[in-house]
């Protein structure tokens, strides 16, 4: 039985998605983010990424975190490529050139996008997003992805997915780290391929799962 450590409003998500999409039968072990909590470290605190029963399924306190069978993993794109791998059918590389691009794509994402968008979605988180800092972050932060994005629109130009013109683990993966951005619709409006994807993606019933779960949780 998988287990996820974690909650769904945290990069948690994308292993909830990629279970749902899998049909794993799992187990979800909430553990609210520390800093969401007036004293982590309190007796009556509920389980939390500072709670030493975390801390010792994973020593950094960071979620997600999962068990499954006898290994225990974090890193949330490193575990959505593992459960690809063992359970995921189409959506796992074919071949070897597959798993190279699915590799490739998941890597450009936390490496190229993420950075970016998740300064966007803690703007918002914080409540900055009217302020003059936030405004001033959203603004830096739309003009670093000016590169990325046109490289992902044109590639999305030639195909409905970004490997093997079939939904998989990358498109989960950059997906994800791009739901962090739809606050600014400019951003897709101006990338019309990249709108049609994600639309694509947001549609499928996995998704669809995750965030009625996600919905239930307090914000």
């Amino acid at each position: 039985m998988l287990t996820i450590y974690g909650v769904y409003r945290s990069r948690a998500s994308r292993v909830y998605w990629m279970a749902e999409e899998l049909g794993l039968p799992f187990t979800s072990v909430p553990v609210l983010q520390a800093r969401r909590l007036e004293n982590p470290l309190a007796a009556d605190a509920p389980l939390n990424t500072l709670s030493p029963e975390f801390t010792a399924i994973n020593p950094l306190g960071l979620i997600p975190s999962i068990k499954d069978g006898g290994i225990v993993m974090h890193e949330s794109l490193a575990i959505t490529l593992y459960l690809a791998r063992k359970d995921g059918g189409e959506l796992a590389g074919q071949t070897v050139e597959e798993d190279g691009l699915i590799t490739m794509w998941t890597l450009w994402a936390a490496n190229e996008v993420e950075p970016h968008t998740v300064r966007m979605v803690q703007t918002y988180d914080n409540g900055k997003e009217n302020t003059e800092e936030g405004q001033a972050t959203i603004a830096v932060s739309c003009r670093s992805l000016k590169k990325p994005l046109a490289m992902l629109d044109a590639h999305l130009a030639t195909s409905d997915y970004l490997v093997g013109g079939r939904f998989t683990v990358a498109d989960l993966n950059l997906a994800e780290v791009m739901r962090y951005a739809q606050s600014e619709q400019y951003l897709f409006d101006t990338h019309p391929h990249i709108a049609a994807w994600i639309k694509r993606c947001q549609s499928r019933p996995a998704y669809l799962a995750m965030q009625a779960a996600r919905s239930q949780e307090p914000v």
